[in-house]
């Protein structure tokens, strides 16, 4: 098991690797110079070449590289050319602002995908299981901005007016400091994800109740209750794990949509901002921060599926 952790471990280091070095040449890419984004049209061109000098713009592009790169591993995001001030200080508290989003979706999403899928799978073929189905196939087809969009109209200005449309914090106050304004983007991003967890809860459970496992143990005359848990549930977990894992990590991409359609001061406002103004810096650390977040959610979720599974579990003993 610990070698086979390593082994994921190495490979996600490998990949985190790649993904620094496609976003860095990514943002090569990006049209215009961004030292003339920064001081405007009319700058002359000693100020441009003294800007991109102070940036480090005239520097090769493999040793711009490896400076970038040297920084990531000291804790050193660069400098933000909107504010002139540390990348770290600019998202700090956006980057919590938006764990609190992802942590209070995720932690409502997978408890409620897993329990309605394994509820239709057990009510399968009955109203209950084509209500469940039906509802889900509707919503999973809806993008992520029509869902929010449908929230605010039903709960905040229209039909009824309960919960706030967009984020009122105020600079320096926690997200966390009114919840009513949560309400929305984490409802949006609940209906979003619950969908796909669902309707592979239900695909995955249905397999393993017709198992022949399963079928011996209703014969050994086992409460339906014991089978399900101890024999039906450890099985059907293992794969919808990594569904999960890629829900949670799309959570990561996704959350850029809602908190601009919110107005939420997370990472996702941050990522447009700075694409706006040309911030490099800013761009470079956010996309890198969202394909972390992915790489260690698909590792844990490998984990998950290996202690989940007896039979993935054996085999990685071995």
């Amino acid at each position: 098991m610990t070698r086979l952790i390593l082994r994921r471990l190495l490979v996600s280091l490998a990949v985190l690797w790649l993904v620094s070095l496609l976003v860095f040449v990514a943002t090569l890419l990006l049209p215009g110079d961004p030292a003339r984004a920064i001081l405007g049209q009319q700058a002359t061109p000693e100020r441009i070449a003294a800007l991109q000098h102070q940036l480090h713009l005239d520097l090769p592009v493999w040793q711009r590289y490896l400076d970038w790169l040297g920084g990531l591993l000291t804790g050193d995001l660069g400098t933000s050319t909107s504010t002139q001030g540390p990348v770290t200080a600019l998202l700090g508290d956006r980057i919590s602002a938006s764990l609190a989003l992802l942590i209070l979706a995720a932690v409502l999403a997978t408890p409620l995908g897993i329990g309605l899928g394994t509820w239709s799978a057990i009510r399968r073929d009955r109203v209950t299981d084509q209500v469940i189905s039906g509802i889900s196939l509707v919503i999973a087809a809806l993008p992520e901005f029509v869902i929010g969009v449908a929230l605010v109209v039903l709960l905040s200005t229209t039909v009824f007016k309960i919960f706030p449309s967009v984020t009122l914090t105020t600079p320096g106050e926690p997200v966390w400091s009114q919840p009513a304004q949560l309400v929305l983007p984490v409802a949006t991003l609940v209906l979003v994800v619950t969908p796909y967890i669902t309707r592979m809860m239900r695909a995955t459970m249905n397999e393993v109740l017709d198992s022949g496992y399963v079928e011996m143990a209703r014969l050994k005359g086992m409460p339906e209750r014991l089978v399900l848990t101890r024999h039906a549930l450890p099985h059907a977990v293992g794969p919808v794990a990594q569904v999960v894992a890629l829900q949670l990590a799309w959570l990561a991409g996704g959350v850029v949509v809602v908190e601009f359609l919110f107005r939420y001061p997370g990472i996702g406002q941050a990522l447009i901002d700075a694409v706006s103004k040309r911030d490099v810096a800013v761009v470079q650390a956010i996309t890198l921060l969202i394909a972390a977040v992915y790489i260690v959610v698909n590792l844990l979720a490998d984990v998950v599926g290996i202690l989940a599974n007896p039979k993935l579990r054996t085999e990685a003993g071995r």
